[in-house]
Order: structure tokens, then C-alpha cells, then sequence
């Protein structure tokens, strides 16, 4: 399964792509979608939008993941972001791919273990997770990767979930344990 991971910004929007093969994650790409503060905000989001079709038109993912909106202390900057989640997620419902959403910290606490993790131990923690041979940068990006990243442990927590543990465990005993005979 490919996987696209966006952070959504109306001056930065961030992008990472893995490949989840076997149960493991392997790093494809990132980077970053700059736009211009002294830009409107429509010409922001028509950039945001066409930058994104071009990552999945190239990259050709089967699901996409971003993160969610939260709560922002100034107003304007809040319906900002919510202007570039909505670019992104127009882009890739217009692809026909699924969107699954995170809170930060549902990102933070899948990749660093603690949902107040800072933006250095999310970096260090992706460039582990993907062997990558250094940080990837900017911030975006690799925030980027970790929505990506807590998207396939999610999915693979539920592919578990309903693989049944309790019945795979029952099925292991009674092949571990020999009663003697009578």
C-alpha cells in the first residue's frame, strides 16, 4: 500500500510518500509545496491544489493521510490551515483516493510514543522508522512522513483487530499444550 501524508499549510504544505510492504515502511519521497505570504489566499490554495495532483499523479498512492485540524489561538491563522486542508483534501477526493485524518497528537504519540512530542524527537523519530541516512527536512516534510507513518500503523492495527487475537491465540495452545495420557 502506498500512502501520501500531507501537512497541511497556506504557506508551506508539507508531503511524504511510503510503501508499506510486509509489514514494513519504506521511504519513497518528500518535500514541500511553497506558496506566498503576500499571495491571496486563492492563488494559495490553486498552488497548494495543483502541487498535490502533480505528487499523486506522479506517485500514484492508494490512500491518503493528513492531519486534522486543532483548536488555533488566533482565529485567522485557524481558517487559514483550514483553507490548505481543504485544497488538499479536494485534490485527492478528485483523484478518487480515501482520506484518513489525525489529530497531532494521535501523530506524535504513533511515531515518538507521547502525544506532546516536539517537532525534533517526530524528526529524529521518522529518520529512524524509514533508515533514512539523515533528517528529513523541512519540518513539513517530515511531519509529512509521520501522518503517513501513523496511518500504516493504524491500518495495521486494525487489519489486527480484525484478524481476531483471541482466536490465533486459542489456536497456538492447542498445539502447546499436551495433556498426558490417562
Amino acid at each position: 500500500m502506498r500512502i501520501l501524508g500531507i501537512d497541511p499549510g497556506s504557506v508551506q504544505t508539507g508531503f511524504g510518500i511510503i510503501d508499506e510492504k510486509d509489514g514494513s515502511m519504506v521511504f519513497l519521497d518528500c518535500g514541500v509545496i511553497h506558496t506566498a505570504s503576500s499571495f491571496p489566499i486563492p492563488y494559495r490554495l490553486k498552488r497548494i491544489y495543483s502541487g498535490l495532483k502533480r505528487v499523486i499523479e506522479s506517485h500514484r498512492p492508494d490512500v491518503v493521510s493528513l492531519e486534522n485540524i486543532f483548536i488555533a489561538r488566533n482565529v485567522n491563522s485557524a481558517l487559514k490551515l483550514g483553507h490548505a486542508r481543504g485544497a488538499a483534501i479536494l485534490a485527492a477526493v478528485n483523484c478518487d483516493l480515501e482520506v484518513f485524518e489525525y489529530t497531532p497528537a494521535e501523530v506524535k504519540k504513533a511515531i515518538a510514543g507521547f502525544g506532546r512530542a516536539d517537532k525534533q524527537q517526530v524528526q529524529k523519530m521518522v529518520k529512524s522508522l524509514l533508515a533514512l541516512p539523515e533528517l528529513p527536512n523541512p519540518h513539513d516534510a517530515s511531519d509529512a512522513l509521520a501522518i503517513a507513518i501513523c496511518h500504516s500503523q493504524s491500518r495495521m492495527m486494525r487489519q489486527m483487530m480484525k484478524a481476531g487475537p483471541l482466536k490465533r491465540r486459542n489456536q497456538g495452545l492447542r498445539h502447546a499444550i499436551q495433556l498426558p495420557k490417562e
